[in-house]
């Protein structure tokens, strides 16, 4: 399987790319963004591109593909939905459209967050812009789309957020890990866990599209 990574350098994305490299089903491992990982390995290939919103200069290496792990964002803190907006939905959007376009026969994967609004009408902005993003995925023609939704997700191999705020939470939290897992099992993962998680969707596909925190589990 040849796969796209988009967030590759974020904690979510990071953990997927090291999945990825370590699954001996996948063969070939692209990852496009406006930062490289640092990593060197035989199956991965790096495109630094600063402009998401327009990946026409590359999309002669963007066919050919069978999957697409879209794990790109930010947090909503501090920021105003139109800016919010065009982070999580506008680059989103316009990267799946020209995905689709390339590689009619693509899976594409896209790690959302649990709580996200559907309805696009509740009144929590992040919520609101996750669901208009989703939604718009879903509407487009790939072989496949999932959501994943993942609640607390505790980083592994030595992976930690790129967001101050969530690098003192995690630190934090991942005290007490063991006893969320314990108490709460539904809501709480790793970046092992989803990355393999979203790796297995990919390959066998689901019987929802909207994958919820408690159905990401091996």
């Amino acid at each position: 399987m040849k796969v796209i990574i988009f967030g590759a350098t974020g904690m979510i994305g990071r953990g997927v790319l090291q999945e990825c490299l370590l699954d001996a089903e996948v063969d070939d491992v692209l990852t496009v963004g406006r930062s490289v990982t640092g990593l060197q390995h035989e199956k991965l290939n790096e495109i630094l591109h600063k402009d998401l919103l327009n990946l026409s200069a590359i999309e002669g290496d963007l066919a050919g593909y069978e999957a697409c792990f879209f794990c790109l964002g930010v947090s909503s803190v501090g920021m105003k939905e139109q800016e919010y907006q065009r982070v999580t939905y506008d680059i989103t959007r316009a990267v799946a459209q020209t995905l689709v376009k390339l590689n009619t026969e693509m899976t594409f994967i896209y790690v959302s967050g649990s709580g996200t609004d559907s309805t696009e009408q509740g009144r929590v902005m992040w919520a609101r812009v996750k669901g208009k993003t989703e939604n718009a995925l879903l509407r487009l023609p790939f072989k496949a789309a999932y959501m994943f939704r993942p609640a607390f997700i505790q980083p592994c191999s030595g992976i930690v957020s790129r967001t101050k705020l969530y690098r003192v939470l995690y630190r934090v939290l991942g005290i007490f890990y063991p006893i969320l897992k314990r108490l709460f099992p539904q809501y709480v993962t790793t970046t092992e866990i989803l990355g393999r998680t979203m790796i297995k969707v990919a390959k066998q596909g689901a019987q929802t599209s909207i994958i919820e925190s408690k159905d990401i589990r091996l």
